[in-house]
């Protein structure tokens, strides 16, 4: 008698049993959830990896958005383990609201508010006085309630003298990334968004002049009180701070805090 079935209906349950032993190990796999703001969107990419080869099953994932969307989302119960920020005002009113431990912020980038221009056909800004000019009749900002880069161009802008004057020609944007593209598409003639995405806008866009008069742009960084994984949340947080994690970031364009 042949045997040929036995040994197939034996292979089929070892290979059974080979995968059913394999869930345990995919299970044990830790995950971190990491909400960022969208300017952070290309160097927290290039840093996971890194990140990732120094802590084996560990598997980074990103959630990137404006920084008032991302901790509405957490609000509302999200699985998030790190949130970091564009802003100091959206993290100061997640721990009021006790969504995230307080003794686990810190600060790790700094950045910049730059009004950009179309690089073909744009018109020639050198100060913001010049957004009032006949040349500009759109500008794109971030929405101010949701979006950090809208209200450091708000504060600006307000500074300036300029903001009645100029509202009636902005388009609103839910992101920092939003704005950049309603600019290297030429929708508008002038939008605000950090230095940092400006130079991912690459040759689209053209940097006219540098915001000022608005609230330094420094970003927190903090673990979310509901996190599972806040040992490796922290250590996310840690790893922000080394030679290898501020070498990415400043390539990306980010300052450092003093």
């Amino acid at each position: 008698m042949s045997c040929a079935p036995f040994l197939h209906r034996l292979t089929r349950r070892g290979l059974c049993a080979l995968a059913l032993a394999a869930v345990p190990a995919l299970a044990a796999a830790q995950q971190l959830t990491v909400s960022a703001a969208a300017s952070l969107t290309n160097a927290f990419k290039a840093l996971g990896p890194t990140f990732e080869a120094a802590h084996p099953g560990v598997k980074l994932v990103f959630n990137f958005a404006a920084s008032g969307t991302l901790i509405q989302q957490i609000a509302q119960g999200a699985p998030v383990d790190v949130f970091a920020s564009a802003d100091q005002a959206t993290v100061t009113q997640g721990i009021e609201k006790r969504l995230f431990d307080a003794d686990s912020r810190r600060d790790f980038a700094l950045n910049t508010v730059v009004a950009v221009v179309p690089a073909q056909g744009g018109p020639a800004l050198a100060s913001a006085k010049d957004l009032a000019g006949p040349a500009v009749k759109r500008i794109a900002i971030g929405k101010t309630a949701t979006v950090p880069v809208g209200r450091y161009t708000k504060e600006s802008l307000d500074a300036a003298g300029l903001w009645r004057t100029l509202e009636p020609r902005f388009v609103y944007a839910d992101s920092v990334r939003q704005v950049l593209d309603y600019v290297a598409r030429g929708e508008v003639d002038a939008g605000f968004v950090y230095r940092t995405d400006a130079a991912i806008g690459g040759d689209k866009v053209r940097i006219a002049f540098t915001a000022t008069g608005h609230t330094p742009v420094s970003y927190p960084i903090v673990v979310v009180s509901e996190s599972r994984q806040k040992a490796l949340a922290r250590d996310f947080i840690q790893f922000l701070s080394t030679p290898p994690a501020m070498e990415v970031l400043n390539k990306y364009g980010f300052g450092q805090p003093s």
